[in-house]
């Protein structure tokens, strides 16, 4: 080979090596538009909606078929997440409007702390009454909090060592679903209140548990696990919102991602933070996962074009992977990228709805429940929570 042809060979290689990695990081950028776009819209909705402040239903929950705001009592389990995402607009623009506003139904929860019939409590005032916290100290939500820990802990089996999320049913005996993960975080602040391990202990052994029982080799997890609460064995591994009991219902896996983030937060437990990073890793690297980061509403699903994405599912894992970066060296750089290119996402088309469309809610493309046929391919409360979440986690870390 002469000379001539010697550095020709070398350019074409060197061009291709350089094609292969050219792929430009995406940093996110909080731009004062996105929050007052959010200010905007949440005046849409807030505004629609304070006529029925007195009703039995007055929280925002999603939107009905005829692009209607629908509206859920505090009993439903999703009934923190607007009061937590008026207190993220508050914390994230302190605007006085959004915290009063949020004082408000966070105050509408109260009677939430003596309810023993749901593992939810832990969402609806953790959500609520947490953010609460975050702006003004208070020994009366501080008791809020401790009384719905105690509340919670009724549900704990201690024979299989969990928190039983539903109650029996002909299916199932003791269901347990990864999405009680989320709900450890209350137990863990009521022991921090209060100084009673009771809470923490009952955290850290239903954590375990999980850890036990709910993953497969590849570190995706199941949703439901029935127990016996007598021998503490499982009984069956299934699923009631994802595609197939062997499939990875997208919610469901960045549920496992936050809880296990929030575990190594309060105990320091390296088994919980392994955990979360392999989530992590799980999410980030799915063959399934589109160009754009926003899942498909199950890692299982087809990927094709019809096939509804759930932006909530992205939410919570943008908002879960900036607290877990805290808590890394120089690695940690590339969850960041990850979250950084959902949330880029996620504060454009066609995600982020244009003012005054989509009933006042934040992001568009959600899912609930596509087994059940329910609230598919809508705006959803946890949804705008997380994402809001997010927008807060990342103005606090740069």
């Amino acid at each position: 080979m002469n000379k001539t042809s010697f550095y020709f060979a070398f350019l074409i290689i060197t061009l291709a090596v350089i094609s292969c990695n050219d792929k430009t990081p995406i940093s996110f950028n909080l731009d004062n538009t996105i929050i007052e776009n959010a200010e905007a819209q949440y005046t849409v909705l807030s505004d629609s909606i304070i006529s029925t402040f007195e009703s039995k239903k007055f929280i925002p929950r999603t939107t009905n078929n005829k692009d209607e705001v629908k509206l859920v009592g505090i009993y439903d389990w999703t009934s923190g997440f607007y009061a937590g995402s008026l207190w993220y607009l508050n914390l994230l623009t302190n605007n006085p409007k959004w915290e009063n506003l949020a004082l408000e139904y966070t105050k509408k929860l109260d009677s939430i702390k003596h309810w023993e019939g749901n593992h939810d409590v832990g969402f609806i005032i953790e959500c609520s009454y947490g953010n609460a916290l975050k702006r003004t100290p208070s020994k009366v939500f501080d008791s809020v909090i401790v009384r719905t820990a105690k509340s919670l802990a009724t549900r704990f089996r201690p024979n299989a060592g969990i928190i039983q999320s539903w109650d029996a049913s002909k299916k199932w005996n003791c269901p347990v679903i990864i999405d009680n993960m989320m709900n450890l975080e209350l137990l863990f602040h009521a022991t921090r209140i209060s100084g009673d391990s009771t809470y923490y202990n009952i955290a850290v052994s239903h954590a375990n548990k999980t850890l036990e029982n709910h993953f497969r080799p590849d570190n995706s997890s199941y949703h439901v696990l029935n127990y016996d609460t007598v021998n503490g064995g499982v009984l069956s591994k299934n699923t009631h919102q994802g595609l197939s009991d062997d499939s990875a219902w997208a919610r469901g896996q960045a549920w496992g991602l936050y809880g296990y983030t929030v575990c190594y937060r309060e105990t320091k437990d390296k088994r919980y933070l392994d955990q979360a990073l392999k989530i992590a890793e799980y999410i980030k690297n799915h063959p399934n996962l589109p160009k754009d980061k926003i899942p498909y509403w199950d890692y299982n699903a087809p990927a094709l074009e019809k096939t509804p994405r759930d932006a909530s599912a992205a939410a919570i894992a943008a908002s879960a992977l900036y607290e877990l970066i805290t808590y890394l060296d120089d690695k940690g750089q590339q969850y960041k990228q990850f979250a950084d290119e959902i949330m880029t996402n996620l504060c454009k088309a066609p995600y982020f709805a244009d003012k005054g469309t989509n009933a006042g809610f934040l992001l568009k493309h959600s899912v609930g429940s596509l087994p059940h046929g329910v609230e598919i391919d809508v705006p959803l409360n946890y949804a705008d929570y997380y994402f809001l979440e997010a927008l807060y986690r990342f103005k606090n870390t740069h």
